[in-house]
């Protein structure tokens, strides 16, 4: 089975607080149980994203990095 995003946010060149703003922002829209794709550049996302979806309570359900990408797989809670 695949899987759906329901949103997809490349955000490769912004830093990793944009990166995480902009993110929030979109995430709103989505209702609960939703996933939503994040790619970044900013080394300093990974530790953004996980902080922030600790604060939140939103899944960081995949954080992972292919060469200079870092992947964010979040489902709004």
């Amino acid at each position: 089975m695949a899987i759906v995003f329901h949103r997809k946010l490349d955000l490769q060149g912004q830093t990793s607080a944009l990166a995480v703003a902009h993110a929030a922002r979109a995430l709103r829209e989505l209702t609960n149980g939703e996933l939503m794709e994040v790619l970044a550049s900013d080394p300093g996302s990974v530790s953004a994203f996980a902080a922030w979806s600790r604060g939140t309570g939103n899944a960081l359900l995949e954080s992972s990095q292919l060469g200079s990408v870092f992947r964010f797989v979040i489902r709004k809670i």
